[in-house]
């Protein structure tokens, strides 16, 4: 746990480009206390985490978590997919995202998927990325092309079709309301 907290304090201190020095006149403790919290030698009291936390502008819990990876690389066998191999939808935030769903679109020529309507108050973005693709939302037809972006209200039955010859992408961002 100290080797954790001290490689977290660390990190954290270096990312904003301050010494010790300022990082501990921030927090309102010793520069010594500083140097033993980052060498993994203080065994501190929650007041002194609770201004070092508050000096870093983090959660306590966030200076005593697992470091996280600076970088993480996923493959396309790694990422969730659905649908059909016709008309497949790929994550590309493998991660959770509170409140938001991104994702890649793949139709095949003449390939159609249908969304699911999502609650209340959600907002979607369609952007066409290569290809063409048409939205059908409550009857109506919105047809996109390479480059365009088509918005709308998530919670209606909506679907998509590509009515060409060639394979159709695009980029759906969902927010859920």
């Amino acid at each position: 746990m100290a080797e954790r907290l001290a490689r977290n304090v660390r990190a954290l201190r270096e990312a904003r480009g301050i010494t010790q020095v300022q990082a501990a006149k921030a927090a309102d403790v010793p520069r010594a206390t500083w140097g033993h919290l980052e060498s993994g030698t203080a065994n501190p009291t929650l007041n002194v985490l609770r201004r070092v936390s508050q000096a870093l502008q983090v959660t306590i819990e966030e200076l005593v978590a697992p470091p996280r990876e600076s970088a993480k690389k996923f493959t396309a066998d790694e990422l969730p997919v659905r649908g059909s191999a016709l008309a497949k939808v790929r994550s590309i935030v493998p991660e959770p995202l509170s409140g938001v769903q991104f994702e890649r679109i793949e139709l095949a020529a003449r390939a159609r998927f249908t969304g699911v309507p999502h609650r209340g108050g959600t907002r979607e973005f369609l952007a066409c990325e290569s290809g063409a693709i048409a939205v059908f939302l409550g009857g109506e037809k919105w047809a996109l092309s390479a480059g365009e972006v088509l918005c709308f209200r998530g919670d209606q039955r909506h679907s998509y079709v590509n009515e060409g010859a060639e394979r159709a992408v695009g980029f759906s961002v969902v927010v859920i309301g």
